[in-house]
């Protein structure tokens, strides 16, 4: 057994597929002055047709796993713009008298040591990234043709030393049962697309193996374990074939409650709404069992575009989701750009913190005319469904105050048209920064609701990057601290009568379900692909015995604790489940 990195869950048991590594037969010739004009239209021009293809790849896996996996491709389109890199290029073309292909092989090779000298596991990861906009260009410019798979073969498990997201993206999932890589890790884009996709992956197991795998070895491997078996005897074979029958009934088993209602055995009702960054996404969450969107992403609208979206093209957009949920709710969360999330047209300021500077809340705010017609658009499709503003980033009372009077000269505008909206659309605040938590109980007094971003709060609260691997050991979201920043906000919400609800990672794992029944908490928005596990935990537990594990869990005085406690409460509770039937029904439980 070969222990790699889990990277992307899910059992493979197959033939492996080896691709080659990228290889380059690049001219050892220079080039003469008279050639300079030549070799800079040859590289505009295969950076001209490297974008398209980024392009149509990009529109092409949006389709499928929608916007916010597919932007991973935004970052490619801004190497092929990043003056550094292209002034390396030029600069060795220029001075040095080299093909253009050259040129880009040596950069490539100077940015990726460069990053490998980092001591910086996403960094060295974002090398990836490098490598895969420049072996795309290299290919133009020498004309090589693109490394094709096995489409009439029997389904393998590919192994290759680093997987590009561009290669990825074009991985037909019937043919490939997993994947294997020597380099990368849980951050990389290959990564996050693989799990998007659904395909199982183990990661970094280079300099572990005493003899390198070959096409045609037998492999089994564990995409949530990191565990690689390559030839393995039938034995093993045969114990991981039971694991994956066992992960596919479980699978099929979670599918039937998408219309079981999230009640647990004791009768306490819990409300699970979906995070969506498109219509597209709509239908699945429904098909899941979603009673709302408890968050709507709406800067996924402004991106792969080159102008920011008109009002009536946001209002078309917003009009089908409230439309499509036919009354249930929709919380649409106001521009959150900034951070991770930028746009080609609108470049921002080059920040040494960019997730605690010019993002968000403060762009709306300074940037009116734009923040106005979001909310205009918004308001108008207020009249077609049910509808909620909220807001992103909230530190202080006075950005609500000021967010409200932009949103009120929205409502004049529309009056003066004669255009319809509700008027009495609730207005909420995303509780996600450590002031915003202290000054809870004031913020309660003008908001109608506040909405708890689990992610973002746990990386301020506790002062770490969730990125950056190298103290991703530090995130802990169920240190003591952020369970009482957890509880003064719902007080907070509770005194003031308003209602509260949970989105983020934490709201997705059904270990903190005790957590939520404990504070009295009964709306959660997750992604879509854990609406039907938390709703299992929900099913399986009594609130009276969550509400006993919650109090113990305030009690403890380390993370360890706290997820210990609530690791087993959720094993115990699976196990004795286990072989209860499925029945539909408000006091039904499903193993």
């Amino acid at each position: 057994m070969i222990q790699g990195i889990g990277a992307s869950a899910g059992i493979a048991i197959g033939k492996a597929f080896v691709l080659p590594n990228w290889e380059w037969d690049l001219p050892e010739t220079g080039i003469d002055a008279v050639d300079l004009a030549n070799e800079f239209e040859r590289l505009y021009e295969g950076i001209r047709t490297s974008k398209n293809e980024i392009e149509y790849i990009k529109n092409e896996f949006r389709d499928i796993v929608g916007e916010e996996e597919s932007s991973i491709f935004d970052a490619h389109l801004a190497i092929l713009d990043d003056p550094v890199f292209m002034n390396e290029i030029q600069g060795v073309i220029e001075r040095q008298y080299k093909a253009a292909e050259v040129a880009v092989k040596e950069a490539i090779d100077h940015f990726v040591t460069m990053f490998d000298l980092l001591d910086d596991e996403y960094m060295k990861e974002r090398a990836m990234d490098i490598k895969d906009v420049g072996n795309r260009l290299l290919k133009h410019l020498l004309g090589a043709p693109e490394v094709t798979l096995p489409s009439d073969a029997q389904p393998y498990v590919l192994v290759v030393k680093e997987l590009s997201p561009s290669q990825l993206a074009h991985l037909n999932p019937s043919h490939v049962l997993g994947v294997v890589t020597m380099l990368g890790g849980k951050t990389s884009h290959s990564s996050i697309m693989a799990r998007a996709i659904g395909i199982p992956l183990v990661a970094g197991i280079e300099g572990k193996l005493e003899i390198p795998i070959q096409t045609g070895d037998m492999l089994v491997m564990d995409g949530e374990t990191g565990q690689l078996f390559v030839n393995p005897d039938q034995q093993t074979v045969a114990r991981f074939e039971c694991a994956r029958t066992e992960q596919q009934m479980k699978k099929e088993r979670l599918e039937l409650l998408a219309a079981v209602e999230a009640v647990t055995k004791d009768g306490a009702e819990m409300r699970l709404s979906a995070n969506i960054s498109s219509v597209k996404e709509l239908d699945m969450a429904v098909k899941y069992g979603a009673l709302g969107v408890g968050l709507f992403r709406t800067e996924f609208l402004y991106m792969d575009r080159s102008s920011f979206p008109s009002e009536q093209e946001q209002f078309e957009v917003y009009c089908q989701v409230v439309q499509k949920m036919d009354g249930r709710q929709v919380v649409i969360r106001t521009l959150d750009i900034g951070g991770d999330k930028q746009l080609d047209y609108f470049p921002l300021p080059q920040e040494d913190n960019p997730f605690l500077g010019y993002r968000a809340i403060r762009i709306s705010l300074e940037r009116q005319e734009l923040f106005q017609t979001q909310l205009t658009a918004i308001l108008r499709a207020s009249a077609y469904g049910k509808a909620k503003i909220m807001y992103p980033m909230i530190s202080s009372l006075e950005e609500v105050r000021q967010a409200n009077q932009i949103l009120r000269r929205a409502m004049a505008d529309l009056d003066a048209r004669g255009i319809a909206y509700d008027a009495n659309i609730p207005v909420g605040v995303m509780i996600e920064i450590p002031a915003a938590v202290t000054i809870a109980d004031l913020l309660a007094r003008e908001c109608d609701f506040f909405s708890i971003g689990t992610n973002d709060l746990v990386q301020y609260v506790l002062a770490v990057d969730r990125m950056n691997e190298q103290i991703a050991h530090m995130y802990h979201p169920y240190h003591p601290a952020i369970l009482r920043m957890l509880r003064t906000t719902v007080e907070a919400a509770r005194n003031a009568g308003i209602p509260v609800s949970v989105c983020g990672e934490m709201a997705g794992d059904e270990r903190s379900v005790p957590l939520w029944l404990g504070l009295g908490v009964h709306d959660l928005s997750m992604s879509i692909q854990s609406l039907l596990r938390v709703k299992h935990r929900i099913l399986n537990t009594t609130a009276a015995d969550a509400r006993s594990v919650a109090e113990e869990c305030y009690k403890f005085a380390t993370n360890a604790e706290v997820e210990k406690l609530l690791t087993d409460f959720n094993e115990s509770s699976r196990a004795e489940n286990q072989n209860k039937p499925v029945e539909k029904g408000k006091d039904s439980h499903v193993s």
